[in-house]
Order: structure tokens, then sequence, then C-alpha cells
């Protein structure tokens, strides 16, 4: 079973930086790959970012230039770093694992999700 863990999520103003982290022990020679998607109070949920395991990564148009996904095999860790953080991106963000399968933007395509961490932006 996949468990996942999301941490790090809080409030900062406008232009700051946030780091999240998915703690993601169960993915260990799974094949997964990881997502970090965002779900705001009245938008569906969307895709933000994904890896793969040889840590080649995809990025939704929004946030391509401001956030980093990473990843530390050696812990299963999955890493969001957000800069440059703007009101819009005032979300839950929920950590996903899953096969590497159809279009990474779709949360359909994912197995496992985390509980979800609060990024609000000021």
């Amino acid at each position: 079973h996949v468990q996942l863990v999301e941490s790090g999520g809080g409030s900062v103003q406008a232009g700051g930086s946030l780091r999240l982290s998915c703690s993601a022990p169960g993915t260990t020679n799974s094949g997964y790959c990881m997502a970090w998607f965002r779900q705001g109070p009245e938008n569906a949920r969307e895709g933000v970012a994904q890896i793969e395991a040889d840590g080649s990564a995809v990025y939704a148009s929004f946030v391509k230039g401001r956030f980093t996904i990473s990843q530390d095999n050696t812990t299963k860790t999955v890493y969001l770093q957000m800069n440059s953080l703007e009101l819009q991106d005032t979300a839950l963000y929920y950590c996903a694992a899953g096969p590497l399968f159809g279009s990474w933007y779709r949360a359909s395509n994912y197995n496992y999700w985390g509980q979800g961490t609060q990024v609000t932006v000021s």
C-alpha cells in the first residue's frame, strides 16, 4: 500500500517562496511517477508538475519558470519548490503517485493521493 504524506504548506506574501514535501516510502521500486496537483476553492483539481523515476519533469504552463519539482530517491521524498508565488497559487496542494500512463495532468491517471497541504498567498 502506498501512503503519501505532504508537508510544507503555509501562508506567504505574494512574491515569496515555499517548499512542499511529499514522503512516499511505498513507491520504492514501484516504477511510479510522482506529481503535484492543486485545487482552489472554486476550481477543479489541476496538474502542477510531474517527475518520472529518471528525474525528467514536466510543468503546467502557469508555473513554468517559478516552480521546480525534484525527488530524493534515497528517502523517497518529492519536493515542490515554489518561488515568485502569486495570489492565484492559493490552493490545496496534493501529492500523487501512479504509473507512467496517459496525460500527466489528468488526476484519474494516479492511483494514490496524499491528504493535501494548504498554500495561501496574500
